[in-house]
Order: C-alpha cells, then sequence, then structure tokens
C-alpha cells in the first residue's frame, strides 16, 4: 500500500505536511531538511522541483526556487537525493512541480522513477483533470503514484466531487486564490469555504494549505481538515536557518505547540 494511504489509515488528524524547495538553501540540503522533518515528527513532506515560472507560488517559494536552480538543482538530481535517503526513512514524500519539466523528462519515465526511488505522490497544479483521467490516469495507477488535486474557494461542487471520485490519497484545499505566502489569517470567508468542504464528506482526507504559518493557524485549519501544508513560512525559517536540524525541530514544536521528543 503507498505510504500516504498508510498513514491516514492510522492517523486522521492534526496531519502536518511540510512543503520544501529541493536544492534550497544549498543543491545538497534536501537530504538532511528532509531527515530533520522525519526526526522532528512530521506526517508527510512535499518536495517541490524548482522551476523557472512557478504559477502558483508567491515570491518567497520564487525565490527559493531561483537559487535552487542556480544551486544545479535538477528533476534527476532530487530523485536522486530521494533515493539516498530512501532506506533511512519511510516517511511519505509527495514531488510538487510544473508539467513542462515532467514532459521533457518523459512522464512515464518520471512516474518509473518516482516508484523506483521511493516517491508515494504528485502534485502538478498544471497538469488538466480531463488530460489526467484521459491519458495519464492509468500511467499513475501503473507506477504506483498518488495524484493530488488542488481545489479553491471557486470551485465547484461539480468539479470537487468529480477530483474525489479521481483521487486516492487526499486533496489539497487551498485556503485562497491568492499565491503562496500572501495571507497571514484566515477570516470569514475561509471558515464558511472550510466549512463547506468539511460538509461535503468526501471520501478522500483534506489538507488546507496557503496561509498557515505558526500553531494558531494550524489549530484553525485542524478543525476543518484532516491536517496542514506549511511552505512559505517554512522556506523563510531557511533562508535564516544556520543550524537545520535543530531549527526544524523549533519550527516542528513551534506549529505543534509541544515539544518534539529526539
Amino acid at each position: 500500500m503507498n505510504r500516504i494511504n498508510q498513514l491516514f489509515e492510522r492517523k486522521q488528524k492534526n496531519i502536518l505536511n511540510i512543503y520544501c524547495t529541493a536544492g534550497y538553501p544549498k543543491l545538497e540540503s534536501t537530504t538532511e531538511i528532509i531527515l530533520s522533518l522525519d526526526k522532528a515528527g512530521v506526517d508527510l513532506v512535499e518536495i517541490g522541483m524548482p522551476y523557472s515560472d512557478p504559477l502558483a507560488d508567491g515570491p518567497t517559494i520564487q525565490e527559493s526556487s531561483t537559487i535552487a536552480l542556480e544551486n544545479g538543482m535538477s528533476i534527476k538530481k532530487v530523485l536522486e537525493q530521494i533515493e539516498s535517503i530512501r532506506s533511512q526513512t519511510n516517511l511519505p514524500i509527495i514531488l510538487m512541480g510544473y508539467l513542462n519539466p515532467v514532459l521533457q523528462y518523459g512522464l512515464e519515465n518520471f512516474l518509473k522513477s518516482c516508484q523506483e526511488v521511493g516517491v508515494d505522490g504528485l502534485i502538478l497544479p498544471d497538469l488538466p483533470m480531463y488530460e489526467y483521467e484521459m491519458s495519464y490516469q492509468d500511467l499513475f495507477k501503473k507506477y504506483g503514484v498518488q495524484m493530488i488535486f488542488l481545489i479553491t474557494p471557486q470551485t465547484s461542487v461539480e468539479r470537487i466531487q468529480k477530483i474525489d471520485a479521481l483521487s486516492n490519497a487526499f486533496i489539497y484545499v487551498v485556503s485562497t486564490a491568492a499565491t503562496t505566502g500572501k495571507q497571514t489569517g484566515f477570516g470569514i470567508e475561509n471558515i464558511a469555504y472550510f466549512e463547506r468542504i468539511k460538509a461535503m464528506n468526501l471520501k478522500n482526507p483534506t489538507l488546507i494549505g496557503f496561509g498557515i504559518s505558526n500553531h494558531q493557524t494550524y489549530q484553525t485549519v485542524c478543525q476543518y481538515a484532516n491536517g496542514a501544508i506549511i511552505g512559505s513560512a517554512f522556506i523563510r525559517m531557511l533562508e535564516k536557518s544556520q543550524a537545520i536540524e535543530q531549527d526544524v525541530f523549533q519550527f516542528v514544536e513551534g506549529v505543534r505547540g509541544f515539544a518534539v521528543t529526539k
């Protein structure tokens, strides 16, 4: 069984998914960050494959992608890094990126590589749902890689239900129509949106992302979903970090609201 499915079988609440950009702040940082997140008790890791035109990302993650590309990060390199640590962690790993570089790599070759190195899921925000269903779904199933779709406050009920039917991991609930890193809290409209999604009783778990940066926002979204995804706030921490493992523990403790036992 896929590690993502195993996670949600044993845990349904307060899931914490942390996003980091592969190759940031340094080319070889990815390995230390993932292992530190595992030790700190994070449930899922989402690794960004840097791309020159990341449409859904705000300035913080865009800048981290630029630096990672300058450091020499590539799809091939991040897959090699994941392979090198797979024997040391059973943490579910999701790759997040954009369709063009994956197609250049060759989609089937990419999915095969994901299976071989131990990638569990994939987020491609610019892959149309219809195209996935008609052209790629069987390949994802063949290689055991879960496709994770995003929904926003503007997503129709019909589309959400279709995404729920096509999914078999979790649904990424984007809290706002803005890019990542711009929101600092949640208002009445956000809460109404979260309540609406929760009331749909979807078959898949939901994780809320965009705008979660601390214990308060983490606690808030965990009332309406199975957990939270944190990206920009973690990248900002890494930008200043002088001791990655120590700072990762401190960050996760701050979000969780309790000390992590090493």
